[in-house]
Parts: structure tokens; C-alpha cells; sequence
């Protein structure tokens, strides 16, 4: 027992599939951070404005994240707001890594993020606080921004489940149809909710106008006035929850199963539609969760004229997923570092020669990257299977012609038989 014991704890790193999972990742982010460098060497090389040793100065202002801002105020307020940002780019995350794990697509999250956004503002600013407390207003925003995203999530996942329908492009139509549909809801309110006192007119009215406002806890002084808030902490909770179901529960194990085989799932008694449902609802929530976190805030600015694009933080949940493996507690520290490395870049245009289009051209690179570490994954599980292969495979070793034979044991005389005063064998 001891020795198959010991062989075991020295089994390789890669063996594991979280460890995979980790150097897939860590690659995908060296290979975008290396192509990122390289951009800047040749734009350093051919601009005549740019001095070459910028190229160096900039990578390194790029990986230095908030930590690059200068003073130890700015550091502060930069790291503070990127922690608040990172709120919705989680929930994103999780809303896409949700649906991988059922075998879907989320790429709906866009539209999910914006009925989130909707929902959580109307029910902020109709709501009278000085009847209502604050914090009831505020859950029951959060709440209705949830709902809202649910039943949006769930019309792909319908249409998958009953008519076979591609979810990609039910998604696709969802996303857009949600930015007209919320143009046309603040638009026909007229002055209720556009942000007109401010002059802000493509502007919708910040939540703490009524009195609305997620609890600081102090972290916003402490953070050199920011924008933080508890959200992230509420974020990374759900994130913890949703690992837990899915790795721990009976309704987790039947989305993994229908994610994995649908028929199988169907024949081993699972209800495959239900599943694929209640997956693409959940995913919506999760998004729109997201968005009513960043709208109720207090502070933020959300721009209701919204026809003619669709969020960043829908479409860069994609990435926040691939580089965490759809691990939901891996989505936190994904999400926080694709954050950190755009504040980076926002320090490269403000530090250096390079124009302010530069810095999004890094980011996107790397966030690029960061699609690939499914795949180094699965590369290394095919190299860690075909090594296996061949040791199973491979023949004995020849003995050694320089090792000396075996003596051969001496031949042993046999004991006669005992024979009986008649002759038979004895008893």
C-alpha cells in the first residue's frame, strides 16, 4: 500500500486538471503580453514621434496596472475603480461560463447586461424613497434588473429547447432587439429619467438622485475616493455559490451531464430541455445582475441611447470565462486582471508617446489571447494521453547481456513413496 501511495504524490503537476487549467491560462496571457510588446517595438521602430526606449517603459506601465498611476492617491483611486468595473465583467463571466457548462453559448450577454440596466433604473428612480427605505428600493431594483435579464436569458435557451434553433443567433437577434427596445423605453418617458438637471441629456439620472446607492463601507475613502463600493464582494459571493452548485449539487450535475451528452443525458432520465432552459435563464441573471450592481452604484452614468452598440462588458465576460476554464471562482481573478491590464493601458497613453489608441489595441490583443487557453489545455491533455499511450505500449526491457544468468537450483532427489504392507499407497 505504501508504494502505490508514495508513486501517486509524485505524480506530475499536469496530471491535474485545475493545473491545466492554470499554465493553459498563464500561457495565453505571456503569448498576448509578448504580441502586445512586439506591437509596441514596431511602432516604436517605424513612428518618428516615439522614442525607442518607450517600447520598454511601455510594456512595463502596462503591467504595472493601477500600480503605474504615480502618486500613491492615484494608485489608490485607479485601483479602487478597477475592482468597481471588475463587478460586472464577473457576473458576465460567470453568465458565459454557466453556459458553457451546460454545452451552450452565451453570447447574448449584451443584451441581458442592458434589460439588467433597465430594469434596476426604472424601479430606482420610480420608487419613492421618502416612503419606501432606501435599501428596500435597492434590493428590489437589484431584484427587478435580475428578473428582467432571467426572462431574456431564457428566450434562446427556449427557442433551443423546443425548436433546435441555434442559440448563437437567437442571441445575436436578442442583443440588438434589447438595445432598441431600451432606446425606446427612455425615450418615450420623456424628462422622468433622462439626466436633463445635469445637462446630461444621453444620460440616464444616477440612482443616488432618489436616494439609491450600493453601501460603501467606507472602502471608497479608503480607496482614494472611488467608486468602490461592496458589489465585488456580492460578485465574488455569487461566484462561490454558483461553484458550489454546479460541483456539489444533483441540479448541478444535470446541467454538467446534459453539457456533455444531451441523448445520454435524456436517456439516463434528465430533463435535457428543462435544463438547457433554465441554463440560458440563469445566465441571463447573472448578467443582469451585473449591470444592476454597476447602475445602482450611485455614481455611474448609464447611456440609455443604446441602438447603435451593445456593452464591452457583455462581449468581454467571453474572454473572463476561457481564461478562468468556466471555473467560476476562476472567473473572479480573470475578470479582475483583464480589468487591470486596461487600466495599464489607459497609463500607457497618459505616460507616453503612444496615442490613446494604442493602449486599447494591447488589451484587446491579450483579452484575444486569452481565447486560446481552452485550447493550450486541451493540447496538453492530448499530450498528456498520447504519453500515456506509450508507456502503456512500449515493450519489456532486454535483459542486460553483461548481467551474469541466474544459477539454476540444484535438482533435488525425490523422497521414495511410502508403500503399505500390501503394496497400495499409503493413506
Amino acid at each position: 500500500m505504501n508504494g502505490p501511495q508514495k508513486t501517486e504524490k509524485r505524480a506530475p503537476l499536469l496530471k491535474k486538471s485545475g493545473a491545466r487549467s492554470v499554465v493553459a491560462s498563464l500561457v495565453s496571457i505571456l503569448g498576448g503580453l509578448l504580441v502586445g510588446f512586439l506591437v509596441l517595438l514596431l511602432l516604436a521602430v517605424f513612428a518618428e514621434d516615439i522614442p525607442f526606449p518607450e517600447a520598454f517603459s511601455g510594456i512595463l506601465i502596462v503591467l504595472g496596472g493601477p500600480l503605474s498611476a504615480g502618486s500613491g492617491k492615484d494608485v489608490l483611486f485607479q485601483l479602487g475603480n478597477m475592482l468597481f468595473q471588475a463587478t460586472p465583467l464577473i457576473m458576465t463571466g460567470l453568465s458565459v461560463a454557466l453556459a458553457f457548462k451546460t454545452g451552450l453559448f452565451n453570447i447574448g450577454a449584451p443584451g441581458q447586461y442592458l434589460m439588467g440596466a433597465t430594469g434596476a433604473l426604472l424601479v430606482s428612480l420610480s420608487l419613492p424613497t421618502d416612503v419606501i427605505p432606501a435599501w428596500i428600493v435597492w434590493i428590489l431594483a437589484l431584484l427587478a434588473g435580475t428578473l428582467l435579464g432571467m426572462i431574456w436569458g431564457a428566450i434562446p435557451g427556449f427557442f433551443k429547447a423546443r425548436f433546435n434553433v441555434n442559440e448563437v443567433i437567437v442571441c445575436i437577434m436578442t442583443n440588438w432587439i434589447a438595445a432598441n427596445l431600451v432606446s425606446w423605453i427612455f425615450q418615450a418617458t420623456g424628462d422622468r429619467f433622462i439626466n436633463f438637471g445635469e445637462t446630461k441629456v444621453n444620460f440616464i439620472r444616477k440612482t443616488a438622485s432618489n436616494g439609491v446607492a450600493t453601501a460603501t463601507l467606507g472602502l471608497d475613502k479608503l480607496l482614494g475616493n472611488s467608486y468602490m463600493d461592496i458589489s465585488i464582494f456580492i460578485a465574488s459571493g455569487i461566484a462561490v455559490v454558483l461553484y458550489i452548485v454546479i460541483n456539489k449539487t444533483t441540479f448541478g450535475y444535470e446541467l454538467k451531464a446534459c453539457g456533455y451528452n444531451k441523448n445520454a443525458s435524456k436517456y439516463a432520465g434528465m430533463n435535457e430541455k428543462r435544463n438547457i432552459v433554465l441554463a440560458m435563464a440563469l445566465s441571463g441573471a447573472l448578467a443582469a445582475c451585473g449591470a444592476a450592481l454597476w447602475c445602482l452604484n450611485g455614481a455611474q452614468d448609464f447611456i440609455w441611447n443604446t441602438y447603435l452598440s451593445l456593452p464591452a462588458d457583455g462581449f468581454n465576460g467571453i474572454p473572463a470565462a476561457l481564461l478562468a476554464s468556466n471555473n467560476p471562482i476562476g472567473v473572479i481573478f480573470s475578470a479582475i486582471f483583464l480589468k487591470y491590464i486596461s487600466v495599464g493601458g489607459s497609463n500607457l497613453a497618459a505616460q507616453t508617446s503612444f496615442n490613446e489608441y494604442v493602449s486599447p489595441l494591447i488589451v484587446a490583443v491579450i483579452i484575444y489571447f486569452s481565447g486560446f487557453s481552452k485550447l493550450i489545455k486541451d493540447l496538453l491533455q492530448k499530450e498528456r494521453k498520447r504519453k500515456k499511450e506509450a508507456v502503456a505500449v512500449s515493450p519489456l526491457p532486454d535483459p542486460d547481456p553483461k548481467e551474469p544468468p541466474a544459477p539454476a537450483a540444484p535438482d533435488v532427489p525425490a523422497e521414495p513413496e511410502e508403500k503399505t504392507e500390501k503394496g497400495g499407497d499409503a493413506l
